[in-house]
């Protein structure tokens, strides 16, 4: 466990994807930012110390759209959080996760993270990007550069400049028309402790949840949350290898937690380690930094929440989003000298990004025709 710099600058390499998914299900639903934050901070921490590296938690992404859009109520949020734990819990005790992690091929893993990748692309320039019009596009851009410029450069850290200069955006673009409090009576109105207090959702409400939110979010989970982050973890960790089970399990337990305080649905992600790792961290330090902003944030400033979220620099998040997007494509290159291998995971990467349910067709069509391309080729060689 390490927090130097480079802890400090990857601790932020994730941010492009939670904070404005966290914020839009806050809004959307009126759910208490105090219990999003802090629980979600606490989530972070405590991965942090089980996994000692890199292990991001992140909001659920089809759960996450499907609340922004439809605007569903908080009981919907809590209930599906549990009926996901629950479904979780069935595929690790009885196997099925890692009897998944045996038979679907390593080019379905890969074009599940080239379709995760694109899609954080598009995330970044088409929402992100055009936030804040022309100031937007040219200071996005800047910071891309220099994070392209820093990013191998371990002694100043690309997240940590770009961050930096987001809050330099902040203050001379934004700040003053977002109505902060100002001044010692301003700042005093903005502080105040808030703990999180415990809920039970009904069985009704974990119902409703399965059906609304689990279904549509649970095969996203198995690729990219199980699958690609396991596979993800070879390739930046080889040597602290990780079990299908344990994944699993911390998905399990963080679910099971997170809505009896008001927090959202939760997993991992290995869109997630590898903007944590691309950015510089190495340890599970880099999540406990990062979960200290999220409790700072919902234990003492949730007050001054809905003030906050406007001055967020977009435009840098859809930066530092774009380079971690890159990095997760990137990963396809291993398959360079495999050329069905290759096709196989472009065309799940592509069905994942146009298809509803993009990310289980993707998987079930790339592990029938992974399957058909290396039975010819054996017969090939047989004959």
């Amino acid at each position: 466990m390490k927090f130097n710099r480079n802890e400090w600058s990857g601790a932020f390499g994730d941010i492009g994807t939670d904070f404005p998914l966290l914020v839009g299900m806050v809004l959307a639903s009126g759910l208490d930012p105090a219990c999003v934050l802090t629980v979600y901070g606490v989530m972070q921490v405590m991965t942090g110390i089980i996994y000692r590296r890199p292990m991001p938690v992140q909001p659920l992404k089809a759960v996450a759209v499907l609340v922004i859009t439809q605007k569903l109520s908080a009981d919907t949020i809590y209930g599906a959080g549990l009926a996901i734990a629950l479904v979780m819990l069935a595929l690790t005790v009885s196997g099925s996760l890692s009897w998944l992690a045996r038979h679907i091929p390593k080019s379905v893993v890969r074009g599940v993270q080239l379709g995760l990748g694109i899609n954080l692309a598009l995330l970044a320039l088409k929402d992100y990007l055009p936030r804040d019009g022309v100031v937007g596009y040219v200071w996005g851009g800047c910071i891309f550069v220099l994070i392209l410029v820093l990013l191998k450069n371990r002694r100043f850290p690309a997240a940590l400049a770009a961050i930096l200069l987001g809050l330099v955006y902040a203050f001379t673009f934004k700040i003053n028309a977002a109505g902060l409090p100002t001044g010692q009576a301003g700042l005093t109105s903005a502080f105040g402790f808030h703990w999180p207090a415990l809920r039970m959702p009904g069985w009704g409400a974990v119902g409703t949840g399965f059906i609304l939110l689990a279904l549509p979010q649970i095969p996203l989970s198995l690729g990219n949350s199980i699958l690609a982050t396991r596979q993800l973890n070879e390739d930046l960790f080889p040597e602290r290898p990780l079990t299908i089970n344990k994944i699993g399990w911390t998905y399990t337990l963080m679910n099971i937690v997170s809505p009896l305080f008001g927090g959202v649905p939760v997993c991992h992600g290995s869109g997630g380690m590898m903007g944590h790792y691309t950015f510089g961290a190495r340890t599970g330090g880099s999540l406990l930094i990062y979960g200290g902003m999220y409790l700072l944030l919902g234990l003492f400033f949730s007050r001054a929440f809905a003030q906050v979220v406007q001055i967020f620099p977009m435009p840098v998040l859809a930066a530092i989003l774009f380079v971690e997007a890159l990095s997760l494509m990137m990963l396809i290159r291993d398959l360079s000298s495999d050329r069905a291998g290759l096709w196989v995971a472009c065309m799940v990467g592509l069905m994942a990004c146009a298809l509803p349910y993009g990310f289980i067709v993707g998987m079930a069509a790339g592990v029938i025709v992974e399957l058909f391309f290396r039975k010819n080729l054996v017969s090939a060689r047989d004959a």
